[in-house]
């Protein structure tokens, strides 16, 4: 969970050691110190209590974690409003988080609305009488 939170957060700000945290490299101390500030332990996982503490913590992103591909199969959306928004895919099976970079290519839509989460294959429309 810490990796692939912090590796999102790298992309969104542009760290110039997000190459180096995805191949694994130079991440662990940044690990470290992020789960030694929140007091978090992550030996076993982590769940829904550690995600509202990395939230709380790091403020000034929205981070959502979906349980699936779709729209509408969020697990966890933090409650802040934050145009930086961390996207995460938890995968079950092998109980790990992946960073998801782009929503319309991981959803395999033209667009997907932040305000409701729904995927459609058109933009904006205006009706006008």
């Amino acid at each position: 969970m810490a990796h692939a939170l912090l590796i999102a957060i790298a992309i969104t700000d542009g760290h110039p050691n997000y190459q180096s945290f995805r191949k694994g490299n130079k991440i662990r101390p940044v690990v470290g110190s992020l789960l030694e500030t929140t007091g978090i332990n992550l030996t076993h996982g982590g769940g829904i209590p550690e995600l509202i503490r990395i939230q709380e913590h790091f403020h000034e992103y929205k981070i959502v974690i979906y349980d699936s591909l779709h729209c509408d199969k969020i697990i966890y959306e933090g409650h802040v409003d934050s145009p930086k928004r961390i996207n995460l895919l938890y995968d079950y099976v092998t109980r790990h988080y992946h960073v998801i970079r782009n929503m319309t290519g991981a959803m395999a839509k033209r667009y997907v609305c932040r305000a409701c989460k729904k995927g459609c294959s058109h933009g904006v429309r205006y009706i006008y009488d």
